[in-house]
C-alpha cells in the first residue's frame, strides 16, 4: 500500500503544471532572463493593494513577454490567525522558500537572474541572494518541495561546512550568477519592536552578511527620505571592501509607502512613487532587461506630487519616531528629482554621520543641483565622493 501511495505522489509531480513547464523550457530555448518580484507587507495584486511590484509585475508580463516573471505576495491579514505573520514577520521564510523553489525549476546555465523587492519583500530578495550564494541553486531535477526547505534549513542554521558542501555538490548547480538586486526601502525590523521580542525575531531572521555577495554583480536601492518610523528603519548596504561600482543607493523624497508605491486608496501620491519605479527599470534596462521602447510614459511622474505621509492608518500607533541617517555609505547619493529645500534638510540633519557632508553640500552639491534642474528621472547627486553609475541620459 506504502508503495502504490508513494508511485501515486511521483505520478502527480511529473505530470504538474509547473514541472511540465520547467520540463518544455529546457529544451530549445535560449538564455532567459528570470525577474523574482517580492512584494512587502499587504501587497498584493489586488487593485486597493497594488505596490510598486505589482505594478512592475503587470507591466513586465504584458510588456515583455520574452522575460520570465514571478511575483510573490506579501505577508497578508486575512484573518486573526494571520496576525502574527503581518505583525512579526512569520511567514518570510516561505515567500523566500516558495520564490527559490520556483526560480530552481526555471534556471538553466547562462540565464540571468534579476531579484527586486519592497519592504519585507526587499529582505525577501536579498535573503534570497545570499542563499543562493551559501547554499546554492538545486538543479531542476532536485527541485521539489523537499529539498527546497532542506536548502532553507541550511541557510537559515549553522550547517557543518562538509554537509553543506556535499549538498551543494549533489544537488545544485556548480555557481548561479545574479545580475541584479534591486530593493525598495529595505526594513531592519521584521516585526512590531515589542519589549525584548523583537530582539529574539530579529536574531532568528537576521542577514548572515550586510554586504553585496560576492555572486551579486549589481546592487541597488532607492531609499524613503522623509520618513521617521524607527521600525522602519532601512538596511542599507555597507559597500566597503565589496566594490562601491557594484552598489548605488539612492534617497528619493517621500516616506516609506511611497518609495515602494504602497498608497492604499491615495492614487495622488503615484506620481511621487513612479520616480523610483522608473528608476530601478532604468537600472535594470542598462544591464540588458528588455524592455519596450518608451516604457517609461507608462509611468507619470511629479517629484511635486504629494506624499502618502508617516501618519495615516495604522502608521499612527507607531510613535517611536527619528529622522533617517543620510550618507552612512559612500554608495549613497540623493535623486535629483530631491529639491533644493528637500536636500538642504537631508544634508544638514543633526543625526548625519559625516560632517564632512555639510561642507560638500555648501560647496559643491547644491550649486550643482541648480544646474541639473532635478527633473523626474534624472540622475542621482554623489553624498561623498561615491561614483555617479547612472548614465546621463536616463529619462
Amino acid at each position: 500500500m506504502r508503495g502504490l501511495f508513494e508511485r501515486l505522489i511521483s505520478t502527480f509531480r511529473r505530470r504538474s503544471p509547473e514541472r511540465a513547464e520547467a520540463r518544455q523550457v529546457a529544451h530549445g530555448r535560449g538564455p532567459l532572463d528570470h525577474v523574482v518580484l517580492l512584494d512587502g507587507t499587504m501587497g498584493s495584486l489586488r487593485a486597493d493593494r497594488l505596490t510598486s511590484i505589482g505594478l512592475i509585475y503587470r507591466f513586465l508580463r504584458r510588456a515583455a513577454p520574452k522575460v520570465s516573471v514571478y511575483y510573490g505576495r506579501g505577508l497578508q491579514w486575512r484573518e486573526w490567525h494571520d496576525v502574527s505573520d503581518v505583525w512579526f514577520g512569520f511567514g518570510v521564510n516561505k515567500q523566500i522558500e516558495r520564490a527559490y523553489g520556483w526560480l530552481a525549476m526555471r534556471y538553466r546555465p547562462g540565464d540571468r537572474v534579476f531579484l527586486i523587492g519592497y519592504s519585507r519583500g526587499a529582505f525577501a530578495a536579498r535573503s534570497l541572494a545570499g542563499m543562493i550564494e551559501r547554499v546554492g541553486l538545486l538543479r531542476p531535477e532536485h527541485a521539489i518541495e523537499r529539498n527546497t526547505r532542506l536548502a532553507w534549513r541550511h541557510y537559515e542554521g549553522e550547517t557543518p561546512a562538509p554537509i553543506m558542501t556535499g549538498f551543494r555538490h549533489s544537488l545544485c548547480h556548480e555557481r548561479v550568477p545574479i545580475e541584479m538586486v534591486g530593493v525598495f526601502d529595505t526594513v531592519q525590523a521584521l516585526g512590531v519592536r515589542l519589549p525584548f521580542f523583537w530582539l529574539v525575531r530579529e536574531a532568528q531572521v537576521r542577514f548572515h552578511d550586510h554586504q553585496l555577495g560576492q555572486s551579486v554583480n549589481h546592487g541597488y536601492q532607492a531609499l524613503a527620505l522623509d520618513e521617521t518610523r524607527s521600525v522602519l528603519e532601512p538596511m542599507v548596504w555597507d559597500s566597503e571592501g565589496t566594490g562601491a561600482t557594484r552598489i548605488e543607493q539612492c534617497w528619493f523624497r517621500g516616506a516609506h509607502g511611497d518609495i515602494g508605491g504602497q498608497l492604499g486608496h491615495f492614487g495622488d501620491a503615484r506620481p511621487l512613487a513612479n520616480i523610483p519605479l522608473v528608476w530601478m527599470l532604468e537600472k535594470a534596462e542598462t544591464l540588458g532587461l528588455a524592455l519596450p521602447p518608451g516604457w517609461q510614459q507608462e509611468f507619470p511622474r511629479d517629484p511635486g506630487a504629494p506624499s502618502v505621509g508617516t501618519w495615516g492608518g495604522w502608521a499612527k500607533l507607531f510613535w517611536l519616531r527619528a529622522p533617517r541617517v543620510v550618507g552612512r555609505d559612500p554608495s549613497e547619493g540623493l535623486h535629483d528629482s530631491v529639491t533644493l529645500p528637500e536636500r538642504s534638510r537631508a544634508l544638514f540633519r543633526p543625526r548625519i554621520l559625516r560632517p564632512e557632508i555639510r561642507r560638500l553640500a555648501r560647496d559643491s552639491e547644491l550649486g550643482r543641483h541648480d544646474e541639473t534642474g532635478g527633473g523626474a528621472g534624472g540622475v542621482k547627486t554623489p553624498i561623498l565622493g561615491a561614483p555617479d553609475l547612472t548614465p546621463r541620459d536616463a529619462g
